[in-house]
């Protein structure tokens, strides 16, 4: 039975140009499936794999006689390109300098985010590494101030609904049931949050995604791995970073608007398409500020 996703439920073809095949064995060495052996000199089918083909696409990316082809699950041979030259790829220091340079920006100029912009971000996070092909992230864009603010109201509203969710008698009940530091953290976090996010759209603020002229959320499906849009947003995040626009993560939002008929409906409303174990928020714009220092971080702890 093929590994299920929401874009595929069966299993990649592999098809192999015995001709080209000069038996290297590279193609069986990087399969983790085991779907590939060495049989008189030449690879073939293995009968007995763990899952069947995942569409990974490792056998073809490897082979250096183009003697593999893999169709399904979104993938082709039409889908392989060259690696760049290992020398126009970002060293360490310059990798680093990238991160460092980052900070959580929430204060931006009044000036869009071009379109070739926002498709060099998709382009970037597409390439993010993900649990099992295909991807099974979606993304949800807006593009303008507007749309930003469009969501955020409906989201407030949809959030006022909620007040009791933090209200003083339903964390008494549910302390026993979620420990005390689910309790501490709604008790000093989740509260006040309510309170910032509907009493500043009253007085007209944005304390939600900040009027960035480019939201972005990453999401995942029922089948995908939690990690998998965290992973998409964050490479998305350096994009944004590499080509001078300002960013910052938000995670709050998410779990909002996961639970329940009226997060259900509030997901319909805006074209989310799956309820999701995990998502994150990225907004991006053009810095109103500048920093010139860093902040350096650690560990809770490296064993």
């Amino acid at each position: 039975m093929a590994i299920p996703t929401t874009r595929t439920k069966t299993n990649g073809e592999i098809r192999i140009l015995t001709e080209k095949c000069t038996g290297c064995g590279l193609c069986v060495s990087v399969c983790k499936d085991f779907s590939l052996v060495l049989s008189n000199g030449k690879v073939t089918i293995n009968e007995n794999p763990v899952f069947g083909c995942i569409g990974c696409g490792h056998c073809m990316a490897i082979c250096p006689e183009d003697a593999i082809e893999v169709y399904g699950r979104t993938l082709s041979p039409e889908d392989l390109f060259l690696l760049p030259d290992r020398e126009k790829a970002a060293d360490y220091e310059s990798l680093l300098t990238l991160y460092q340079r980052r900070r959580s920006i929430r204060e931006f100029r009044d000036k869009a985010v071009e379109p070739e912009i926002i498709e060099k971000i998709l382009d970037a996070a597409r390439t993010a590494p993900m649990g099992l092909p295909p991807s099974d992230v979606n993304v949800m864009i807006l593009d303008s101030v507007e749309k930003n603010r469009a969501f955020v109201s409906d989201f407030i509203r949809h959030l006022e609904g909620m007040k009791w969710f933090v209200s003083g008698w339903f964390l008494a009940l549910m302390r026993p049931v979620w420990g005390k530091e689910s309790d501490e953290l709604f008790k000093a976090f989740g509260r006040p949050l309510f309170d910032i996010y509907i009493n500043g759209m009253k007085k007209g603020q944005n304390n939600v995604t900040y009027d960035a002229p480019l939201v972005m959320y990453f999401y995942g499906s029922p089948y995908s791995d939690p990690a998998d849009p965290i992973v998409a947003a964050t490479a998305a995040m350096y994009a944004g970073e590499s080509l001078g626009l300002g960013t910052c993560m938000l995670g709050a939002m998410h779990p909002l608007i996961q639970n329940g008929k009226k997060a259900r409906k509030f997901r319909e409303r805006h074209g989310i398409r799956h309820k999701s174990r995990e998502g994150l928020f990225v907004i991006f714009g053009y810095p109103k500020v500048k920093y010139r220092k860093g902040i350096r971080r650690s560990f809770a702890g490296v064993n």
